[in-house]
């Protein structure tokens, strides 16, 4: 998965509200039929996108609850996707009466103004006031109803809710809920051309809030553009999670090493590896339409590497049979550690996503063991919490393998959030490292 853009906050905008709602609904009707969030908000217009955003990630993070509600007071299902994604919408937007991004009253008001403006939904202008205005209502008595049922509550698919309880019957909901708090925006220092107090002092010289994260590291107080942050058009750093930061450094990369990025888009790691040593790279992608992402990061970091299209399981279509001194598989996964930066994602997964993910990791894994050098290393990552992509494949790869050594790594990370210091909180991930005897 590609890293959300910084998560404006809901705010003041030119556009009027109900603007606002009618394309956040059409967001949200996209990823109902399959897209994701990411996807439907680059459709969006320029002009409205940063309020959109907000709007629908604030949806996405409550749509378990708002597609409750609306069940119980929308008798009809809406023929018009995009009726029914403004009904969820407006029910998300006012179902915490303390924290509600807009005063309640407003929001009823530019739903009404949203259906009545657009032809295919004016019919409904009455039906999307009445049910709005009988939540507010009967607000409390409705929410005690919807909340008996965890899907609600939780604002997860129940198979997700059922997945993590069973990986994690100790600590599932502070799981799940963690995975819920906007992420702080992580910065990664390209120490090739500044180091981290210098890049710190530059953003203290211009007035924004951020302290060191880990070695390579910079958290900021508030996300921001990143056009707005002194030292991006320089490539003096990239948007990275602090967890993401710690795979290349596993590998313990040295000047002169042969190294593959196995599943290199959109880079970030790519990039660490090169920032880290003089290697010889070859970063390599199933899906070649993202790897103009990667070259256009490396260009801006002063970077070099060989960038190739190919799929990393079939060796005969890439491998010229010269074995590499270390290897990254960032393998495809659910990415179900990374709800809070896209949080859409829980909405888009159904249960066999994890089974399917699981054997393709497999295919992976195996066929990038043969091109690791004896004495070399392979690092198995994914962005996922599930335990059949993570520790169960772990174990599983050292059973068919005797030729492989495990060697300390931090295994599964967990999303922390909330109630730690920003520089404490990342993302859901899982390290492995395998030497090769």
């Amino acid at each position: 998965m590609t890293p959300s853009p910084a998560e404006s906050r809901p705010a003041a905008h030119a556009a009027p509200l109900s603007e606002v709602l009618l394309a956040s609904a059409t967001a949200i009707a996209a990823v109902l039929g399959g897209a994701s969030l990411t996807d439907a908000l680059a459709r969006t217009a320029a002009a409205l996108r940063p309020a959109t955003q907000s709007v629908s990630f604030h949806v996405m993070r409550n749509l378990g609850r708002a597609r409750a509600v609306k069940e119980l007071l929308v008798t009809r299902q809406p023929a018009d996707p995009r009726l029914d994604a403004l009904l969820l919408t407006a029910f998300a937007l006012v179902l915490d009466e303390k924290n509600a991004p807009y005063a309640a009253h407003t929001v009823v008001d530019q739903a009404v103004n949203a259906a009545s403006g657009n032809r295919d939904m004016a019919h409904a202008k009455g039906m999307v006031n009445g049910s709005l205005r009988r939540f507010l209502r009967e607000r409390a008595d409705l929410l005690a109803t919807v909340d008996k049922h965890a899907a609600a509550r939780l604002n997860y698919p129940a198979w997700w809710i059922e997945q993590v309880k069973t990986d994690y019957p100790n600590n599932w909901e502070a799981i799940l809920r963690a995975a819920d708090v906007p992420a702080p925006m992580s910065l990664r220092v390209n120490r090739r051309r500044i180091s981290v107090a210098d890049q710190l002092a530059a953003f203290e010289a211009a007035g924004i809030a951020a302290e060191r994260l880990g070695k390579y590291g910079i958290v900021l107080a508030q996300p921001r553009p990143v056009q707005q942050l002194p030292g991006f058009a320089q490539g003096h750093w990239s948007v990275q999670d602090g967890g993401a930061q710690l795979a290349a450094p596993l590998l313990e990369v040295r000047d002169g090493m042969r190294v593959l990025d196995a599943c290199a888009a959109p880079g970030g790691k790519t990039a660490h590896l090169l920032e880290l040593a003089d290697i010889d790279l070859l970063a390599l992608d199933v899906d070649g339409s993202r790897l103009g992402r990667v070259r256009e990061n490396l260009d801006r970091l002063g970077l070099k590497a060989t960038v190739q299209a190919a799929d990393v399981a079939d060796l005969d279509s890439w491998w010229d049979g010269k074995p590499f001194d270390a290897v990254l598989a960032d393998v495809p996964c659910t990415a179900s550690g990374i709800v809070r930066r896209h949080p859409d994602i829980r909405w888009l997964r159904r249960p066999e996503d994890v089974k399917k993910t699981a054997r393709l990791q497999n295919r992976i894994a195996d066929a990038l063991w043969q091109v690791v050098a004896p004495g070399g290393k392979l690092l198995y990552a994914t962005c996922s919490v599930f335990a059949a992509e993570n520790a169960q494949q772990a174990a599983a790869f050292l059973a068919r393998h005797p030729d492989a050594t495990a060697l300390p790594a931090p295994g599964q990370l967990l999303p922390r959030a909330g109630d730690v210091p920003l520089a404490a909180q990342h993302d859901g991930f899982f390290y492995a490292l395998f030497a090769k005897g």
